[in-house]
C-alpha cells in the first residue's frame, strides 16, 4: 500500500510541477535558515572559544581604575595605580597562581632596510609568553639577563614579520624601533585576530625595562596591565579575589572605598560573549522556525486543495475498492514527499548558504550531523502533521458525494 502511495503522490506532483516546486520553497527556506543558522552559531562557539584560548590559559587581567584625589573621583585609568612590585607581589604571595607578567606598551615604527611599519610594542618580562600561552616559531625568548640590562632583543609577531621581511627568516636580523636598534631573537608563533578584530599577530615585544627606559623614557616603575595566570580553571574565582585583596592591602585602600583598579576575569568575558551568541542564535532559529511553520502551513493548504480538485478521482477509486486508510496513505505519503524534498533541498542550500556567508563575514563555520538530521525529520514532521488533516478529509469523503462532485 505505502509504495503504491509513493508512486501515485510522485505522478500527481510531476503533472503538477509549478504548484509543487512552490509548496516545496517554504519548506526549503525553513530548512536552509536552520541549517545555515545552527552552523554559524556552533561556529561562533567554536571561534570564541579558540580567540579565548589565544589570549591566554585560566588568565586574569588587572587594569589600573580610577583613583580619588581630595575626595573626588577621577576617570578609569585617569592615573597609573599599578606597579611591577604589584606584579611581584602576587606572583610571590599567591599560592595559586603559576605566572604573572606586567605589561607596559607604546605604539612605535619599526624600519628594516627600505621598510618601515607602525605597530604596538609590548613590554613585559620572559613570563609573558606562559602566561599567553604563546610559542615561537622560530628563535628563542629573551631572558632574564636581558630584563635586568634593558637588553635589546625582540620577538616579532607574524603580521610585522610579513610586513617587514615578506617570506625571509626574521631571527638574527636587526631591526629599529624609534631610533633604538634592536635585535630579534624569536618569532611568534601566529594566533590569528581576536573577538573584537584586534591582530595578536601585530605586535613587538621586547623586555619591560628596555620600553621603559629607551622607548617611554618614564620613570619609576608603573605598568598598562598586570596579566595573571592561574593554575587550574576551577581556582579562577578565588584567584580573582585574593588578587583584589593583596592590591587593596599593597594600595592602603580602606574598606568603604573602591578599589583603585580592575580585575577582570577570562572566564567571565567568555561565559558573557557565549551567552551574547546564544541568545543571537535562539533569536535566529526562531525566526528559522517561523519560517519552516509558514511552510508547513503552505503544505496543508495545497493538500485541500488538491483534495478538493481530486474529490471525483477518490469517488472512483472508492467505488473500485480502495479503502479509507488507502486515500488516507495515498494524501499522507504525497504531503511528507513534498516536505522530504523540501528538505533535503533545504539541507543542501543551508549548507551552501552558511558556507558562504562564513566565508564572507570571516567566520568559521561547523556544520553538525545531529542539526541535519534533526534538520531532514523536522521537515518529514511538517508532512505528517500538516498533511494529516488534509488526508483524513479525503479518506472520510462519502464514495458517492465524491463520484457526483464535478
Amino acid at each position: 500500500m505505502w509504495w503504491m502511495a509513493l508512486r501515485l503522490a510522485l505522478r500527481s506532483l510531476l503533472r503538477n510541477k509549478l504548484r509543487a516546486a512552490l509548496t516545496v520553497l517554504g519548506i526549503l527556506i525553513g530548512v536552509a535558515a536552520v541549517v545555515a543558522m545552527t552552523a554559524l552559531g556552533d561556529g561562533a562557539s567554536t571561534s570564541i572559544e579558540r580567540q579565548m584560548s589565544a589570549l591566554g590559559v585560566n588568565l586574569l587581567w588587572v587594569f589600573p581604575g580610577a583613583t580619588s584625589t581630595s575626595g573626588v573621583r577621577g576617570e578609569v585609568g585617569s592615573r597609573p595605580t599599578l606597579s611591577e612590585d604589584d606584579s611581584d607581589a602576587i606572583s610571590r604571595e599567591l599560592f595559586n597562581v603559576q605566572a604573572v607578567a606586567p605589561v607596559l606598551s607604546v605604539s612605535s615604527q619599526v624600519v628594516y632596510g627600505s621598510r618601515n611599519y607602525a605597530t604596538r610594542v609590548t613590554g613585559s618580562t620572559p613570563d609573558y609568553l606562559r602566561v599567553r600561552a604563546w610559542t615561537l616559531s622560530r628563535g628563542q625568548p629573551f631572558t632574564d639577563a636581558d630584563q635586568r640590562i634593558a637588553g635589546r632583543a625582540c620577538l616579532v609577531g607574524e603580521t610585522v614579520r610579513r610586513a617587514l621581511f615578506d617570506t625571509a627568516d626574521p631571527v638574527g636580523q636587526t631591526i629599529r624601533i624609534g631610533r633604538v636598534p634592536c635585535q630579534i631573537v624569536g618569532l611568534l608563533a601566529p594566533k590569528g585576530q581576536g573577538s573584537f578584530g584586534q591582530d595578536y599577530d601585530d605586535t613587538v615585544v621586547m623586555p619591560i625595562s628596555a620600553v621603559r627606559a629607551r622607548l617611554k623614557h618614564t620613570p619609576g616603575r608603573d605598568v598598562d596591565q598586570i596579566l595573571v595566570s592561574v593554575r587550574e580553571q576551577y581556582l579562577m574565582a578565588r584567584a580573582q579575589e585574593q588578587v583584589s585583596a593583596l592590591l587593596r592591602q599593597r594600595h592602603r585602600i580602606p574598606e568603604a572605598e573602591e578599589n583603585d583598579f580592575t580585575v577582570r576575569n577570562l572566564q567571565d568575558l567568555m561565559a558573557t560573549l557565549e551567552r551574547t551568541r546564544s541568545t543571537l542564535s535562539a533569536l535566529l532559529l526562531s525566526i528559522a522556525c517561523i519560517a519552516l511553520l509558514v511552510g508547513g502551513i503552505g503544505v496543508m493548504n495545497i493538500m485541500l486543495v488538491s483534495v478538493s480538485e481530486r474529490t471525483r478521482e477518490i469517488g472512483i477509486r472508492m467505488a473500485v475498492g480502495a479503502r479509507s486508510n488507502d486515500i488516507l496513505a495515498q494524501f499522507l505519503v504525497e504531503a511528507i514527499t513534498l516536505s522530504a524534498i523540501g528538505g533535503v533541498a533545504g539541507l543542501a542550500l543551508g549548507v551552501g548558504a552558511g558556507a558562504a556567508l562564513g566565508k564572507a563575514m570571516e567566520w568559521s563555520v561547523r556544520f553538525s550531523p545531529v542539526a541535519a538530521v534533526v534538520a531532514l525529520a523536522t521537515s518529514g514532521g511538517i508532512g505528517v502533521v500538516f498533511g494529516f488533516f488534509p488526508a483524513r478529509r479525503a479518506a472520510q469523503l462519502d464514495p458517492i458525494q465524491a463520484l457526483r462532485h464535478e
